[in-house]
């Protein structure tokens, strides 16, 4: 379904509300309610950077860097990465040190230092922190005085080969630098640069390998920059660039695909994160919605085959493989970021609020078990069943070696580009719409700052324990009464949300997937709180053996799992680690779907601690009824594929625990369920 279509119900229902306000002012103006599919599909941004014409206006438009300030757990997370090992990557990256060709034109500089930098970068602008923004500036400064003289910049070994993939990564820190900082040399080195690529010639631009399959980040940039300058031939080299890239316009699975998928770049899991959205981006200058259509058509089928998990990833332990569809097939952590930022993306693009959703998933289910819960270490796999994160090889997955073990060395792109998944979440949490309001696009606790209705600059203070309770609270502060439209997103799994308006029931139409939209004259302390129910859920994997998996509003559940973690390699500062089992993991669930409440109940349900993505801290535990299933053994050191359900189980029945999928670094997310049950 196409965003048009969506739009369609956008005025369902549509209540005049008396709020009482403090001002006759505001008395003046009814605070009017209704649901929308997606915010404004028209106009532009009086107050910020958005479409230019003939690009199809965003219906989101993405807030400076600085504009948001995350607060409690999130901001504890970004302050553990930079304590953590993406904070001082530089002490222990061989690609970090002098003789990267990004610091010194006679070396060698792959995509490395850009993935880490373009996350970095952002850490420290949305922190605010000073260190950091100066380190950053070390590798923005060499990168910008490399410029050569027709254009190119950055190492020139990359230049020889037509290598474009890693300039496109560092555009994305340059632009941060610029959105950060207002340093006009950005726009003056990326007009030079991309007038080098519109000089070359056809068979030069973007040749082969990676950079054509991931030609769309270059498409985003060259927009980015038309944008700020409204120079006409940079579309003109859109219309080059997605022609010359990779065509994700076409169905991406196909049976020639599938028989040659070892050499079938199209199923290697990053491309696909990355190359989901190149058609959407393209949308933006050629209006067809058929390539918002082939968004769809391909998520949809590569999570129909390899997705049938919780978490909102997909099996690529390096490619997808065909028949290796198991919840026990690893995502890369680069998958997960990468997948994040797509659907980031995809909702400025849309205003869709499913893409949002599928962030929400990813970071707050699939994420933060990649990382050590310091954030000192990470690994390349994480699957929704993963019952050891050891340092061998026995493991059915395309590579050899460590890929589950915990290691800050080892994992050569996704130690530097997990940098960005946090703070490119933290700068989605708001964005501004073309009718002069403000959205509540993804859901934290933080503060935004930003100019709204007739320019005033509007405080609004964001206070929840989200995505571990349900009730999210906004206090807006004003030094005036202003009017602008306030949209909240209504999350797929929340219909019948409560919104309250200044302790007032509003008794809104909350529909699932859609926004709640406030129009009022708001005024100084005027709050805000919607409770999204939070139901215990039970979803059947039908074509998974009818396995089970346990939902309770944004976050799916494992199995909490006895841990042992023993170090096998690093330094007594960034040590490798194992996670072994002490505790049985082979249990079936005791529910009927129907009417989970029956066998699985709320034991915790806490306000998030610093870092609530760890077993023993876990914000809230649920209680379920399970039994052993003997015949349901470990394969290697690899969990064994789901036996098909309902299954008989004679083991006597347990009370187990449930956790957070986030807090699991070994887990069960996907049980067989029992007979009779």
């Amino acid at each position: 379904m196409t965003m048009f279509k969506k739009a369609a119900w956008g005025s369902v229902l549509f209540l005049f509300v008396l709020a009482y306000p403090a001002s006759m002012e505001a008395a003046m103006a009814p605070t009017t309610i209704k649901t929308v599919a997606t915010p404004p599909l028209e106009g532009a941004s009086r107050f910020y950077v958005s479409n230019r014409p003939p690009l199809r206006p965003g219906p989101l438009v993405k807030l400076p860097i600085g504009a948001i300030e995350p607060e409690g757990w999130l901001s504890g997370q970004l302050q553990l990465m930079r304590d953590g090992f993406t904070g001082r990557l530089e002490e222990i990256s061989r690609f970090l040190k002098s003789d990267s060709g990004w610091i010194d034109p006679g070396g060698k500089g792959w995509e490395e230092m850009p993935y880490w930098l373009k996350g970095f970068g952002d850490l420290g602008y949305v922190l605010k922190d000073a260190e950091m923004i100066g380190r950053a500036r070390r590798w923005i400064e060499v990168a910008i005085r490399s410029q050569q003289p027709d254009g190119y910049f950055g190492p020139p070994a990359n230049k020889d080969n037509y290598d474009l993939w890693p300039n496109m990564v560092m555009l994305f820190a340059l632009q941060s630098f610029h959105e950060a900082t207002g340093d006009e040399r950005v726009l003056s080195l990326m007009m030079k640069y991309f007038r080098y690529e519109f000089d070359l010639p056809v068979d030069k631009l973007l040749p082969g390998s990676w950079q054509k399959l991931r030609g769309g980040d270059n498409l985003e940039s060259v927009y980015w920059l038309y944008n700020r300058t409204g120079e006409a031939w940079l579309l003109d080299l859109g219309k080059r660039i997605f022609e010359r890239t990779s065509d994700w316009t076409s169905p991406m699975l196909t049976a020639e695909r599938d028989t040659n998928w070892v050499e079938s770049e199209f199923y290697h899991g990053v491309n696909i994160a990355m190359g989901i959205r190149q058609p959407g981006i393209y949308f933006q200058q050629s209006h067809d919605p058929k390539l918002i259509d082939a968004v769809e058509r391909n998520y949809r089928s590569v999570m129909d085959a390899y997705g049938r998990q919780p978490g909102g990833m997909f099996g690529a332990d390096e490619n997808i493989r065909p028949g290796h569809g198991d919840p026990r097939q690893g995502a890369e952590t680069c998958t997960m970021v990468e997948l994040m930022y797509s659907d980031e993306s995809l909702a400025r693009i849309t205003g869709e609020g499913r893409y949002l959703d599928r962030a929400e998933e990813i970071a707050f289910n699939s994420l933060p078990a990649a990382l050590t819960p310091d954030l000192k270490g990470l690994h390349y796999l994480t699957a929704p069943n993963l019952v050891s994160c050891d340092a061998g090889g026995e493991h059915d997955f395309q590579n050899g070696g460590t890929l589950v073990s915990y290691d800050p060395w080892s994992y050569r792109c996704c130690q530097h580009n997990v940098a960005f998944g946090w703070p490119y979440y933290a700068e989605h949490l708001w964005m501004a719409t073309l009718d002069d309001g403000l959205a509540a696009a993804l859901y934290a606790p933080c503060r935004v700052r930003a100019k709204a209705g007739d320019g005033t600059e509007v405080a609004i203070a964001e206070e929840t324990n989200y995505p571990f309770g349900g009730t999210v609270e906004f206090k807006v502060g004003t030094s005036k009464p202003v009017a602008f439209p306030l949209y909240l997103r209504i999350p797929d799994w929340a219909g019948g949300a409560k919104i309250l308006l200044n302790s007032r029931d509003m008794a809104a139409d909350a529909r699932a997937g859609g926004y709640v939209v406030i129009n009022r004259t708001w005024e100084n302390g005027d709050r805000v709180r919607i409770d999204f129910p939070q139901r215990i859920e039970v979803k059947v994997w039908e074509t998974l053996g009818n396995a089970v998996s346990v939902r309770r509003g944004p976050l799916w559940y494992s199995l909490r799992i006895g841990e042992e973690w023993k170090r096998y390699g690093g330094t007594d500062e960034w040590p490798a680690r194992e996670i072994l089992p002490t505790t049985p993991w082979n249990y079936g669930l005791v529910v009927d779907p129907a009417r989970p409440e029956e066998s699985i109940r709320i034991v915790k349900a806490d306000g998030p601690a610093r870092q609530p993505f760890a077993p023993e801290d876990a914000p809230v535990v649920l209680e379920a009824k399970a039994r052993r299933i003997p015949g349901w053994a470990a394969e290697g050191n690899m969990v064994g594929k789901l036996p098909s359900g309902p299954i008989f189980s004679a083991e006597p029945v347990e009370k187990v625990s449930l956790i957070p999928m986030g807090c699991a670094r070994l887990r069960i997310s996907v049980f067989p369920r029992i007979r009779g049950s």
